[in-house]
């Protein structure tokens, strides 16, 4: 990317009905105490298949297979450039393992998220999209 924007990667990670959310610490600069996608930054050089799949290893402890589909969607902002990637397969069950930068993580419906304060307005209308897509037959392994 060759513009000054931050370029984030994230997992919408599905498991049937449910997506699973990570909170965003209260002390954290940007969009504090607010429900988000687990990812991140990519590092100079780095390809954003690959980029994910780290991230998600750092923040949740699990294993991905390094996306060979295009995202399910991208946001771009003034100050960031987001692509994001539906995941339903994966091994290992999601733990926070970076408490530093989330305070909890939960799977939740539909209906629950909803209800809960998310870091991007057009986040809901993306989620509903993500659980409205027909599975791809993966499902997470162990």
């Amino acid at each position: 990317m060759s513009d000054s924007r931050a370029h984030i990667v994230t997992g919408l990670l599905r498991d049937g009905d449910r997506l699973l959310l990570v909170h965003r610490s209260p002390n954290r600069l940007r969009y504090p105490n607010v429900w988000d996608l687990p990812g991140g930054h990519v590092e100079p050089g780095e390809p954003p298949a690959a980029a994910l799949v780290r991230e998600l290893r750092e923040e949740l402890g699990i294993e991905v297979p390094q996306p060979a589909d295009p995202p399910l969607d991208e946001l771009r902002s003034d100050t960031f450039f987001m692509q994001i990637w539906l995941i339903e397969a994966w091994t290992g069950t999601p733990v926070n393992t970076a408490p530093e930068e989330h305070d909890a993580i939960g799977w939740f419906t539909g209906d629950e998220i909803r209800r809960l304060r998310l870091a991007l307005d057009d986040s809901l209308a993306l989620f509903t999209k993500a659980l409205g897509t027909p599975p791809t037959g993966g499902a997470h392994i162990g």
